[in-house]
């Protein structure tokens, strides 16, 4: 059976959206169309799809952020399999992307709410009268709730399945949503006279997709190995059965916060196109570096190449009133090793 690996692969930053009316969002790897479900859900939400289509294109962004400097790098490409055969994996780094996507599109509809985006929702006024002994609730807070909701019923219905992949990629899906609404901060604007801050009126923020990205890199970092939970019992119900527990019994049980998977990654190193990986082969490190960047461990103990390259920037620039600035052109040699 070819089982839709829900809404991480779209087929391209170009064909990721069209309009409301074609719904152009394509599933990997079968390459149709969006669910009933989820049509349904974008004709109840209007003006949800742009939300739904800028959420996953931060996210991809956010993904090559995190892992720019490491032996994956979260590769992309422009066909119709957007983040390759990883996502068919069980591996840390097929964990990461459902993480970092079903976050994009979490933060994404509960920033749209409150900036009025979306039809169906606003900002999340539940917040409302005193909050402390100076300070009372108000503004518009960023409608987390909602965003997780529509996340949770749009994201997870394209998973399906029993398997052991199914219980990973929903638990790491909702691990993202859980660190956006984690990360959520309280925001205050003060009011008095000449500025005194006798009162403030504080209402509830989003996070920057950043600080989400940074936080679920370093529980990649964490993740647990699980396997299938077993009661041992024919009279436990279906929901009880399909639970993840540790690998090693000596570890505590996965949190929501925490992400999941099951099979070793691959090294990375080398191309393989069996396993999807391009290798690090050309890729540029740092050679005084003893971390993932140095050019011993992302080069794979291949050993690197030095180069050097002439550049020509704007330099000296001066700012003349008004309204001109003028530079000059330095040009000097910069040095790069890159892996063989």
């Amino acid at each position: 059976m070819r089982l839709s690996r829900g809404i991480v692969n779209v087929a391209s930053s170009t064909n990721l959206l069209t309009d409301s009316k074609s719904l152009q969002l394509v599933l990997e790897p079968s390459l149709q169309l969006l669910s009933r479900k989820q049509r349904r859900l974008i004709r109840q939400n209007p003006g949800i799809l742009h939300s739904v289509s800028g959420g996953l294109q931060s996210a991809v962004r956010e993904c090559k952020w995190q892992f720019r400097n490491r032996r994956w790098n979260c590769p992309t490409a422009s066909g119709p399999h957007l983040f390759g055969k990883i996502v068919n994996r069980g591996c840390r780094e097929t964990a990461f992307i459902f993480a970092i996507t079903s976050a994009g599109v979490t933060h994404s509809v509960a920033r749209s709410c409150s900036e009025g985006s979306i039809e169906s929702c606003t900002c999340d006024y539940r917040r409302r009268g005193p909050g402390g002994p100076d300070w009372h609730w108000g503004g518009c807070s960023d409608n987390i709730d909602f965003g997780r909701l529509f996340g949770r019923e749009f994201v997870d219905s394209g998973e399906k399945g029993r398997d052991l992949r199914f219980l990973m990629n929903l638990h790491n899906n909702e691990a993202g949503r859980t660190t956006v609404f984690s990360e959520m901060r309280q925001e205050c604007k003060c009011h008095g006279m000449s500025g005194s801050c006798t009162v403030r009126t504080c209402w509830m923020r989003l996070p920057t997709l950043r600080a989400v990205g940074d936080v679920l890199r370093d529980r990649f970092d964490g993740a647990s190995r699980v396997l299938y939970g077993n009661r041992g019992s024919n009279r436990a119900s279906r929901a009880e059965l399909l639970r993840l527990e540790p690998e090693d019994p000596a570890h505590k049980p996965p949190s929501p916060h925490d992400l999941v998977y099951f099979e070793k990654s691959p090294n990375f190193c080398t191309y393989s196109g069996r396993l999807g990986t391009a290798g690090t082969a050309g890729r540029a490190c740092n050679s005084s570096s003893p971390a993932l960047d140095g050019c011993e461990l992302l080069c794979c103990g291949r050993g690197h190449r030095t180069r050097t390259q002439r550049v020509t920037e704007r330099c000296n620039c001066t700012f003349h009133w008004c309204c001109h600035v003028s530079c000059r052109n330095c040009t000097h040699t910069r040095v790069l090793h890159e892996c063989l």
